[in-house]
Parts: C-alpha cells; structure tokens; sequence
C-alpha cells in the first residue's frame, strides 16, 4: 500500500520516491535522467516537475519587491538567432524578458510582449521603491523613470565607454544583469522546442537558482510544497 504523500494530495506516489525526485531536481538533473535514477516514467516525471516549478515561479513573485539599494535594470532576447536585418530592440521572433537585479543581491525577471513604456514602467512600480538607486542603459523608454518618482537614475551609454565610470563613488553600470543573462542563455541554449508557458516557467527556475545558489535548494523546494502541495490534475 502507498503511504500518504504530504507533497502530493492523491499521488499513488510514495513520499519517499517524491522526495527522491526532488532531490534529483534540486541537484539539476535533466527530466530523463530523474526518470532513468527514480523508476518512474518520464512522462510522471515530467507532470511533477511543470506543477514543481508553478510552485517555485509563484515563490519568485513573492519574494520580488527592491526596498532599498542599487538596482540595475536591462531587457534581454532569447530565441532563435536574429533573422538578418532585425537588429536590436524588437527583433522579430524572439521571446522579449526584462530583468531587475539588486547589487550584491537577487533578480527578478520577467517575460514581457515589448519594451514599450506601457509593458516596463508599470512593471519597474510594482517592484521597484522609489527610495532606491536605478541604473538603466540610455533606451528610451527609462526617459520617464525621474517623473516616476526615481529621483536617483543613473544612465549607461555603453558606446560611450560609460559602464564603468565612477560618479561621486556610484559604479556606472549594469555588469549585474547582463551577467545574469549571460547565465540564463547558457542554460537555455540546452533546452529545445519550449512554448510561452514553458518559457516563463524555465526562467523562472534559472532566477530561483540563481537567487539561492548558496542555499540548501532540496530543502527549500519541499518548504515551499509543503506549503502549497501539488495536486494529481
């Protein structure tokens, strides 16, 4: 008989075998892999892990809010190679993502139509306080950021040879989340044929293990399960 899954409400997977897939996810081992290690199908495993990371992006939303600090703010591109003559902002058939990241501190992204000022600046509101310090690049849509409230904002023009200038002991740059993106697209460039909804949910992941990539992630992943178990759909 199969004991009770506290993880999973009417799984007729046990606990124990939950647990070990956690852990084998938390230890980022590919969906094929965790099925090969665990027994279990990899259709199961992959079920497992699409309600697994709704759980971790619905903790990222939570968690995101900036109070305080320096913050560097970018767009990025992920997707297919650029179509020759789409340059930029914009380029046709990629998946547009805006990121937020706090010096010294945690990212926040998110998956956005276009870099208009209609889709960024009410997302920079609701997560950004205006008591913080803002560096953008020179796109310009961030012209708005001052009549916002962001009193402090500070601009890269990377042609310019700006990104690294001091300004009364205040670093010029957005190092911070172009490294970021750096990372996330290494880790993207391994995965194939994602729509929207994975796309959103794999990055997602990427910015959770980024932000805990000094914490115990098996631990933290069943913390946040256990707070809202997952459910046999």
């Amino acid at each position: 008989m199969i004991g009770k899954n506290g993880y999973f409400i009417r799984s007729r997977i046990s606990e124990k075998k939950f647990r070990e897939i956690i852990k084998l996810f938390a230890g980022d081992i590919t969906a094929s892999q965790i099925a090969l290690f665990s027994g279990v199908s990899r259709n199961c495993v992959n079920r497992i892990l699409k309600q697994v990371r709704i759980r971790i992006a619905e903790f990222c939303e939570q968690e995101s809010y900036f109070e305080k600090g320096e913050i560097e703010m970018d767009e990025s591109y992920f997707g297919a190679r650029r179509i020759r003559g789409k340059k930029g902002r914009g380029a046709y058939g990629k998946t547009v993502v805006f990121g937020i990241k706090k010096r010294k501190g945690q990212v926040y992204t998110q998956v956005i139509r276009n870099c208009s000022k209609t889709e960024i600046l009410p997302l920079i509101s609701s997560k950004i306080s205006k008591k913080t310090t803002v560096f953008t690049d020179g796109f310009k849509t961030y012209d708005s950021l001052v009549d916002l409230g962001y009193k402090r904002h500070y601009r890269v023009h990377h042609g310019k040879s700006e990104f690294a200038k001091k300004e009364k002991r205040i670093r010029n740059h957005i190092n911070g989340i172009e490294n970021f993106w750096g990372i996330a697209k290494v880790r993207f460039s391994k995965l194939r044929g994602m729509n929207k909804e994975t796309f959103y949910l794999h990055l997602k992941e990427c910015e959770f293990r980024f932000n805990h990539r000094q914490d115990d992630l098996y631990k933290l992943i069943l913390k946040i399960i256990k707070n809202k178990p997952l459910k046999v759909s």
